[in-house]
């Protein structure tokens, strides 16, 4: 694929099968305060990440309210948020139609990301509480366990409570905001191509140094790991413009 075409034909096959499923919520982490438009946005943006939802496909407020069983308000909030991430785009009097992929877009993404995972793995190193830097180890552990077995679902489910650990430790809410949008839509990206193109096992165990140089309070070698794992997301993303994708 050349730089800077749409996705929507990859995505084409698998959106066939998905189209008409009845739709399982994302197993959320029990809290009790969670509002309903952020029950709606966290649903919403699984499905778009998923491609369940897929580049390019047009949605509507009544018809995501009723495949969701959620009120169109809370459906209404989470879109006008899904759209200040840039997941879908709000056309007035057209509707609402998921975001396009293309792969300029996404190294543009991780020229930023790359700048706040340095900032994010250096603050959580430096302040997270000791009941995080447990969990640090034990996800760098994990990581490296689902490394060594090729265990894609393992990785992606630590790599999203890494990412969400992470945030929350470097104590910086401006930190977790950005990030929330950036890795959103990286794992959409990962979501398409990485079966072709993706390293897994390789991705994993960078995942994981980074995770251990944080439990051990090294912001120097935190900030080193980011960056390892940042040259492989921009070099697993050109690869996909060779693969033809």
């Amino acid at each position: 694929m050349k730089k800077g075409l749409t996705m929507a034909q990859t995505t084409s096959s698998k959106a066939s099968i998905t189209k008409n499923a009845r739709f399982v919520p994302a197993a959320h982490t029990p809290e009790p305060q969670l509002s309903l438009t952020e029950r709606a946005y966290a649903d919403l943006e699984e499905l778009i990440v998923t491609l369940q939802l897929p580049p390019g496909s047009t949605v509507s407020e009544v018809g995501l309210s009723t495949r969701l069983g959620i009120g169109r308000t809370p459906i209404r909030e989470a879109l006008q948020r899904l759209a200040r991430e840039r997941l879908v785009v709000i056309l007035p009097q057209r509707g609402i139609i998921v975001s396009e992929i293309n792969v300029g877009s996404q190294l543009k993404v991780l020229e930023l990301r790359r700048e706040l995972e340095r900032l994010t793995a250096k603050s959580a190193a430096r302040r997270a509480s000791e009941d995080e830097l447990k969990r640090f180890r034990e996800i760098a552990r994990e990581l490296k366990k689902a490394s060594k077995t090729n265990d894609e679902i393992t990785f992606m489910r630590l790599d999203r409570e890494f990412n969400l650990l992470a945030a929350a430790a470097a104590r910086n809410e401006f930190i977790s905001s950005s990030m929330g949008l950036i890795h959103s839509l990286s794992r959409r990206f990962w979501y398409i191509h990485y079966k072709k193109v993706a390293d897994m096992p390789l991705a994993a165990r960078l995942h994981a140094d980074v995770a251990m140089a944080i439990a051990n309070r090294d912001e120097v070698a935190a900030e080193k790991a980011s960056d390892a794992l940042l040259d492989y997301l921009e070099e697993f993303t050109r690869a996909t413009l060779d693969s033809g994708m």
